[in-house]
């Protein structure tokens, strides 16, 4: 399976796009955004568990990086509410189990370096906010390792950023509000990938922004 598999394009999904697919686990679906393999797979996706799911147990033989949006996500070694974001480094298994809530998450499989073996967990909507590079723009960082950077943006609203470029790409999910460049608007819920050297120039409205930003992974241009 091959879906957005062309890291050289820009790739755009918003929540009017969405095709939610079964899993092989009873009451849990996914959503992918981008994907190379069939079950075990390179893949971003949004995952959905019904209340008092679970999916069977496995390890993450590439590395696993989450971020929790709705409700709470669980294993056997502790809750995740929403707001949580976790790396589970390469060689790690767990088995998923869900509580009354259900819950919604934000799942990047089979992307890490071999070499990046932090296993992290950060409640975000208890820690700082300790970057702030320009008024109007805050950052938290969740992990850096050589080229890769993994932070949420804090964005103000009726606030440019200006014309600039990814080198290395760069990925964003809209976990609240809207952001907006010359391409169009991005809702809550969208995913937006801008390939390596690509440029835009993006900016926000009365709704402000809050995004999860990967920049730096995506392969260089030929």
């Amino acid at each position: 399976m091959r879906i957005n598999a062309d890291f050289s394009q820009r790739a755009v999904i918003r929540p009017e796009n969405y095709r939610w697919v079964d899993s092989p686990m009873p009451g849990v679906e996914r959503m992918m955004f981008d994907r190379i393999g069939d079950e075990v797979a390179r893949a971003t996706s949004l995952v959905r568990y019904a209340p008092n799911s679970r999916f069977s147990a496995h390890v993450h033989s590439g590395g696993e990086e989450f971020f929790v949006l709705e409700g709470e996500f669980g294993d056997e070694h502790q809750i995740y509410p929403a707001g949580t974001y976790v790396r589970n480094p390469i060689g790690s298994q767990h088995s998923p189990r869900v509580g009354a809530q259900g819950c919604v998450i934000f799942v990047k499989l089979h992307q890490f370096d071999k070499d990046d073996d932090a296993k992290i967990v950060i409640a975000t909507r208890n820690a700082d906010w300790p970057l702030q590079h320009s008024p109007g723009f805050e950052e938290m960082p969740l992990h850096q390792f050589r080229n890769e950077r993994v932070a949420l943006i804090r964005w103000a609203p009726n606030t440019p950023y200006g014309e600039h470029g990814h080198e290395g790409g760069e990925e964003i999910f809209v976990i609240d509000g809207c952001f907006y460049d010359e391409h169009g608007a991005y809702p809550a819920g969208s995913w937006v990938r801008y390939p390596d050297r690509s440029h835009h120039n993006d900016f926000t409205r009365d709704e402000g922004a809050l995004l999860y930003v990967k920049s730096g992974h995506l392969p260089a241009a030929e």
